[in-house]
């Protein structure tokens, strides 16, 4: 029998059929033989037998078949829209990282939260929106404030951001050394924690539209994803474990891209 896989795309958001293991998939949509440029992406593997209204999945599995010559079907999108919120946390399975280069990171799925000890956050929120924001709310209570507060005018039903690094920012948001931060937006971020610090707010945009793609070394805790059940955590290694245990992938995604 034929073995079918289901895959929820975070960048872009996308519910993709396919044939393609893990490893090959994530080579397949970063690198793929016809692409005009290598980009990131970052994937979940989906409980095959998931099934919902919304999706014509059995459609898609039908559609996802071997080519005539016998090479397997790499891809059959079933959905590029509203993706996250049809899709609950409970079939979600591991998370892959993968790089530019085709090169892909497994991470296993938790409720484990570490203890959160900032003042400020950086959060990428990677679907259904891409903004970039800073928040004095650490990652659950973002989660909870982004999905279930009554009073915030804006809310979603599913939510998936990365938690990201700030350094001595988060000590001295004014004056503390940006270290090895490869941030572009460095003086507006600054802007922008300064402005949690002295007014009585919780979050700040630092970008509405914010590419999602960034250095993987600059992911803090980990990456989330919540809808209105609960919130799972997908914790990242850190860097020793990284260099010393996936050194491949940590090489391949601190590699400088080719203009």
């Amino acid at each position: 029998m034929t073995q079918r896989y289901l895959y929820l795309s975070l960048i872009p958001e996308a519910l993709i059929v396919s044939m393609l293991p893990p490893e090959e998939f994530g080579e397949y949509y970063t690198v793929g033989d016809k692409k005009k440029h290598a980009e990131q992406a970052i994937f979940i593997e989906i409980d095959p037998n998931f099934r919902h209204p919304y999706f014509r999945i059995d459609e898609a599995m039908a559609r996802c078949v071997p080519h005539p010559d016998g090479r397997p079907k790499k891809s059959v999108y079933v959905s590029t829209y509203r993706v996250l919120e049809h899709v609950p946390t409970s079939v979600m399975g591991k998370l892959y990282l993968c790089t530019r280069y085709g090169k892909v990171l497994p991470l296993e799925k938790s409720k484990d939260f570490p203890e959160y000890t900032q003042n400020f956050y950086l959060y990428q929120e990677l679907a259904p929106v891409a903004s970039l924001v800073a928040s004095t709310l650490d990652p659950i209570a973002f989660y909870k404030f982004l999905t279930h507060d009554p009073d915030t005018l804006i809310n979603f039903p599913a939510i998936a951001f990365v938690d990201l690094r700030l350094g001595e920012l988060d000590k001295d948001p004014e004056h503390g050394d940006i270290g090895d931060l490869p941030y572009d937006f460095i003086h507006t971020l600054r802007d922008s924690l300064l402005s949690l610090r002295d007014k009585t707010i919780h979050t700040k945009m630092v970008d509405r539209t914010h590419t999602v793609e960034h250095p993987y070394r600059t992911i803090n805790t980990g990456i989330y994803v919540g809808d209105m059940e609960e919130l799972i955590y997908y914790p990242m290694p850190d860097h020793e474990t990284l260099d010393r245990d996936y050194h491949e992938w940590w090489h391949s995604a601190n590699l400088t891209p080719l203009p």
